[in-house]
This record gives structure tokens, C-alpha cells and sequence, in this order.
């Protein structure tokens, strides 16, 4: 899913969808990977003016491409990277009723996880993977990855409310997916968000991505066939709810999430008893699609 808003850098993604052609093409993709040449086929147009309609798509990170060998021959064949797009259209909102802060993937306060695990920084690999051990090593505060098959990392974060604000909602930003040996197109995964001991609720992940395509940001030297990217969740807590990515997640308000905590505590789990026990991973900054770390965000009554 694209979290896009009024900022210039998605002008590109803007542009991209203002063409019928270009909707076609993203409707072909959907349903199998093709090349330039049968796309023209099939909608009756030069492969040259296909070919701009392709970069224009990729500038907007709407569709990937990966090259196969077919024949004796190489093939580029393009797929569609998102199902999702969701806009956020300019609104009056005061610069002091939001109040956000940044947490690194690194940065966590507890953990128990099992293997397969491992972290890395966006300049090496910390420690040895598959051994939870390293998890303490004094690297793992510079760490942009992370990823265990089964457990928890926690984080802390501090509570700067002054008293007399009150929060309307509150989210959480964050570029995740499952774990899986090597990398899996289906690799269903129960990932469990807990807030202050509150559990939020529970998404499941549908893959560890990067088979077809190296994550935008994940560095040259980083192992081609590991976790390459992820998809940018975000999780609202609010009067009605609490929500991801808009769809409804759990009738957990933010009244019962204790924020007047002088700390909060968030983690993220693959529970021993989930359903679907496929891993965790935690994409940051120097990695993945979306060079972020977590993000939390705390509207404020005015």
C-alpha cells in the first residue's frame, strides 16, 4: 500500500494515474507479470509508447520489473508492487496539534525471539544470524532490519503530553512483513500490535517480499535472496476504534490505551499459539520501500 500525501515527491504517483493507458496496464499486471511486447499486443499499441507508459509507472513505484531468462533470451517482465493506494488530502491542521516521534528499528528496550533471526545494519550484518544472543549486541542500536520466526520486540517511547492535552487518536507508522527461510511469496503471518499492554489487535502478513524485486532502499552489498522490502502499515487508535490502514482492527479506544503513562510501551509478537506462525520483520531507515523507521503520531484536541 502507497501512504501518499501534498508532498512533491508524489507528483510522480499523481501523474502516473491521470492516464486510461496506464489503468489498463496496472489491470493486466494484476493479474500476471508481462513484458512490453504482449502488453502492446494487447492493447493495440506501439512498444515504444508502452515502454513510457512503463517508466512513468515505475517512477511512481506503481509496478517493478525483474528480468528473466526465456529461451536463450532475456526478458523483462512487470509486475504490480501495490494493491493500495490511500491519499491524504491538505487539511487546516496547526503544526502544534500533532505531536510526533521517531523510534529506531534498533532501539528496542526488551525482546524473546527464536529462530530464523538475525539484524542488520544499512553498512553490515550484526553478529550471526539465527543465534537471539546477538540481539544484545551493542551494534543492534545502529540496526535498520531486524526479523525473528516467532516471539516479541518491545520499544519504548516517552510520554510528552503536557497535562492539559488530550489526545483524539493516535498512530503508528511502520514498514513490516513475515519471516520466512529465504524469501516467500505466501508466507501468512499473525502479527500482534500491543500498546501498553493493551493488544490493539492482529494483522496478518501475506509474504516476506523481494522475490521479484530488491527492496527501493535495501543496500547493494545486502543478500539478494533475504528480506528485501516490506508493506507500510499504519495503525489509528481513536474514539471508534482502532484501525489499519482504515480497515478495522479491534474495538479498543484510545481512553484504553493509557496514554497519560509517563512511558509508552509498544511491541510487536508472533505469538507460540497464532494461527499463522510465519515471522516478523521490521524494516527501517536504509532499508525496505519506505526508508522510515517507526513513527508515532498523536493528534490533539485544539
Amino acid at each position: 500500500m502507497i501512504n501518499a500525501n501534498g508532498d512533491k515527491s508524489f507528483m510522480p504517483l499523481y501523474e502516473a494515474l491521470a492516464s486510461e493507458v496506464r489503468w489498463t496496464i496496472m489491470e493486466l499486471l494484476a493479474n500476471r507479470e508481462m513484458n512490453v511486447k504482449d502488453i502492446a499486443a494487447v492493447l493495440e499499441l506501439s512498444p515504444s509508447i508502452v515502454t513510457m507508459h512503463i517508466k512513468k509507472l515505475e517512477n511512481a513505484d506503481l509496478i517493478g520489473s525483474r528480468r528473466v531468462r526465456v529461451n536463450g533470451g532475456t526478458h523483462k517482465l512487470c509486475f504490480l508492487k501495490h494493491n493500495n493506494i490511500r491519499i491524504e488530502l491538505p487539511c487546516s491542521i496547526h503544526s502544534s496539534s500533532i505531536k510526533e516521534q521517531t523510534i529506531s528499528v534498533g532501539h528496542y528496550t526488551a525482546f524473546d525471539v527464536y529462530p530464523t533471526c538475525g539484524l542488520g545494519t544499512p553498512e553490515k550484518e550484526i553478529g550471526v544470524w539465527d543465534d537471539p544472543r546477538y540481539f544484545l549486541d551493542p551494534e543492534r542500536v545502529h540496526a535498520g532490519i531486524l526479523w525473528f520466526g516467532r516471539g516479541y520486540v518491545e520499544y519504548k517511547a516517552p510520554n510528552f503530553l503536557l497535562p492539559d492535552q488530550n489526545a483524539e487518536a493516535i498512530e503508528i507508522s511502520m514498514e513490516i512483513a513475515s519471516e520466512a527461510p529465504g524469501l516467500r511469496d505466501y508466507w501468512p503471518s499473525d502479527i500482534r500490535f500491543t500498546f501498553n499492554g493493551i493488544s490493539l489487535g492482529t494483522w496478518t502478513s501475506p509474504a516476506d517480499f523481494g522475490r521479484a524485486a530488491r527492496g527501493k532502499y535495501t543496500p547493494e552489498w545486502w543478500h539478494r535472496n533475504v528480506n528485501q522490502y516490506g508493506l507500510l502499515k499504519t495503525i489509528r487508535v481513536d474514539a471508534a476504534g482502532t484501525f489499519i490502514d482504515g480497515e478495522w482492527m479491534s474495538d479498543v479506544t484510545v481512553s484504553d490505551i493509557k496514554l497519560m503513562e509517563p512511558f509508552w510501551t509498544l511491541r510487536f509478537s508472533v505469538e507460540e499459539d497464532a494461527a499463522n506462525i510465519g515471522g516478523f520483520t521490521l524494516y527501517g531507515t536504509g532499508f525496505g520501500n519506505h526508508d522510515q523507521d517507526i513513527i508515532i503520531r498523536v493528534h490533539l484536541n485544539e
